[in-house]
């Protein structure tokens, strides 16, 4: 035998080489995603710095490399497909077929490079892995690539990372290459595909699935959390492109079937039947939602103070101990804010039942004759708000075109070249433009200012200026533009005989450990200010949340119609009584009294005291003392999920007239 015949490899040897190079290209593509996750880690580290010590490294392995493997099939099917088609292997090894098969490869793991670095920045602000509402979210906006671009330019060492991953995909993939391949068929050959077809669909499947056991249900977002300890922590475990396929065109909710229709109702229901003392008592409604108004940033809870006007204002007005927001987006708040609607799993508002027939308060009390108004400084139809608040019963809308139509006020020259026109213009507006409305009235206004970029009007720039973080400026000038707001709402007719409600959307960027827990990313002012006097002042002992502001407020007008709220009147409602739910990254946060109760739906995951433990480092899940504590609210937490969930499938959350 010459030395040239012992180097040609036969059609069997040159099969099992073709299959190496997609096993390689296979480990490009976990090495990539891992790559990612660690640059995610690192961008998001004072989120996860607190809790690192605490994590199974080795679980956070195993869980990453299962959500990957079931992104990587999603993402390499076509790659794969074309590969292991049952061709002769000289057809597959044609320039043009392999070319083609790169370019999937490429393109798919590219994909993947730009979603999860995007996301390590935008994770910052939601809390969790972006999902396919996101596209749902900002259907509307015109400005997501300027905002793409001042992305880039702050976070330019992560567009360097994104190319050396790019540059090092390309480099690395492993393209077969061998002569003397013949095109004639062989038996075994063909064998050998299709037994490698078989095994790589079974392969894929089970990927994609996140596993082989009839028990095992495809894997979602959720499964995340039995690798960590925190469901802030779910993200590392997570990769954006399984976030995003995984929650593509899929049934938000499903009733969980935890208690019959009678034990449901007598442990919870969101239905309200008031029975009042009088006549009904007819004062405007101001409702102010600040853009990201953490209550971190507000000097009564937490010194030194980025918001003097506010701190004099609550003063003079209705709080409580705790008070939390119900989702961590803006259009999450929203629902709750305005119909008392908390955000379950995904924003209401882009699931299947967007179409359902919703009330609120703009709704409730257009039926007592009251005029309403919405208004957001943002291009009409930003963020979805414009068809939300038609939907919920608001009779106008007051957005930048509106604005720039009064003459009144600046127009274009007011706009802040990104999202919308000036918070201090626009509450001038705001207030004017209500003197000029029918009383009693009910408005609701979004501010835009205290959001990324994260800069002011530059005559303010020096003045307002503060070292750290610049969302402070911006919370100072929002600080500012409301001081300015309530001096020429005094002026004006309606000012003392309107109650004013004055909250947050959802929290932004946290530096403090109070605020980085799992339920502390959550905590929010929610300001009852009555010049009317019709409120009390002072703090009541107790838990707050945003779906309690419409209840509340119908309660103290003395609304005696039946409706649907979430929430709970604060007025009403015992010491005992006052609770708060959210839902973070799968698990649902019930904290009532002292206690915090996280649950994924079927069963509690930690118990905490937040007196005793406000950092949540002590979970009492298995502690006897606080067994039939954590009973009894896991009790309540169920049936508020399982009213929510069957009320949205059966659309009914309108009682009728």
């Amino acid at each position: 035998m010459t030395t040239k015949q012992c180097h040609i490899q036969t059609p069997v040897q040159q099969w099992f080489r073709y299959m190496g190079t997609i096993v390689c290209n296979l480990l490009i593509s976990y090495a990539v995603y891992m790559l990612c996750r660690i640059v995610y880690v690192w961008e998001n580290w004072d989120i996860f710095s607190a809790g690192w010590g605490n994590l199974n490294l080795c679980e956070v392995l195993a869980g990453g490399l299962r959500f990957d493997t079931a992104a990587i099939a999603y993402m390499l099917m076509p790659y794969l497909g074309l590969m292991l088609l049952p061709l002769p292997l000289a057809w597959r090894m044609h320039h043009v077929y392999q070319k083609v098969c790169k370019w999937l490869f490429v393109v798919a793991n590219v994909l993947a490079v730009v979603l999860n670095l995007c996301d390590a920045v935008y994770s910052q602000y939601t809390g969790r892995r972006t999902t396919s509402s996101f596209l749902s979210e900002f259907q509307n906006d015109g400005n997501l690539g300027q905002i793409l671009g001042i992305e880039l330019l702050h976070h330019w060492y992560l567009v360097i990372i994104g190319i050396v991953l790019i540059f090092l995909i390309w480099i690395a993939y492993r393209c077969p290459k061998f002569k003397n391949q013949t095109s004639k068929f062989k038996i075994q050959n063909f064998a050998l595909d299709l037994l490698m077809l078989g095994i790589a669909v079974t392969l894929t499947i089970g990927g994609m699935r996140g596993g082989f056991s009839k028990a095992i249900r495809p894997i979602a977002n959720s499964n995340a959390n039995q690798y960590v300890n925190s469901p802030q922590e779910a993200a590392i475990v997570l990769n954006t492109p399984f976030s995003i396929i995984r929650t593509i065109g899929k049934t938000t909710f499903a009733d969980p079937h935890y208690f019959d229709a009678d034990e449901l109702d007598s442990i919870y229901t969101p239905l309200h039947t008031p029975v009042t003392d009088g006549p009904m008592l007819k004062r405007n409604v101001v409702v102010i939602i600040v853009e990201s108004l953490a209550e971190e940033y507000i000097g009564r809870y937490n010194p030194p103070s980025h918001t003097p006007f506010l701190d004099s204002l609550i003063a003079r007005s209705l709080t409580f101990t705790h008070s939390y927001a119900n989702g961590r987006k803006s259009i999450d708040g929203m629902p709750s804010i305005l119909s008392s609607i908390p955000m379950f799993i995904e924003p209401f508002f882009v699931t299947n039942y967007s179409l359902n027939r919703v009330s609120g308060l703009a709704g409730e009390l257009g039926h007592e004759g009251y005029s309403t108004a919405f208004f957001h400084g943002a291009e009409n139809g930003s963020m979805g708000f414009q068809a939300f608040a038609r939907a919920t019963g608001f009779q106008h809308y007051y957005g930048r075109t509106e604005y720039d139509a009064d003459t009144r006020f600046g127009g274009e020259r007011d706009f802040d070249g990104t999202w919308a026109i000036w918070d201090d213009p626009f509450l001038q507006f705001y207030a004017t433009t209500m003197s000029d409305m029918p009383q009693p009235f009910m408005t609701a206004v979004f501010t835009a200012s205290s959001h990324h970029p994260f800069v002011v009007p530059e005559v303010y720039r020096d003045s307002l200026h503060v070292d750290g973080h610049p969302m402070h400026t911006c919370i100072r000038y929002v600080d500012m533009a409301l001081r300015h707001f309530f001096a020429t709402a005094q002026q004006q007719p309606w000012y003392d005989s309107t109650i004013f409600v004055i909250t947050a959307d959802h929290t932004n960027i946290s530096e403090h450990d109070l605020y980085l827990t799992d339920i502390g990313r959550y905590r929010v002012p929610v300001i009852f200010f009555d010049p009317s006097g019709t409120l009390p002042v002072g703090t009541l002992q107790g838990a707050a949340q945003q779906i309690d502001i419409m209840p509340t407020i119908l309660g103290a007008l003395r609304y005696n119609r039946p409706y649907i709220a979430y929430g709970k009147d604060l007025l009403h409602s015992t010491k005992d009584g006052n609770w708060a739910v959210n839902y973070n990254n799968g698990i649902y946060q019930y904290v009532e009294g002292n206690y915090l109760l996280q649950h994924d739906g079927t069963s509690v995951t930690a118990f905490y005291n937040l007196a005793t433990d406000p950092l949540m480092q002590q979970n009492l899940k298995e502690s006897p003392e606080v067994q039939q504590r954590l009973l009894d609210m896991e009790r309540r937490l169920k049936a508020i999920i399982q009213s929510y969930m069957q009320r949205m499938i059966a659309d009914d959350l309108v009682v009728g007239y």
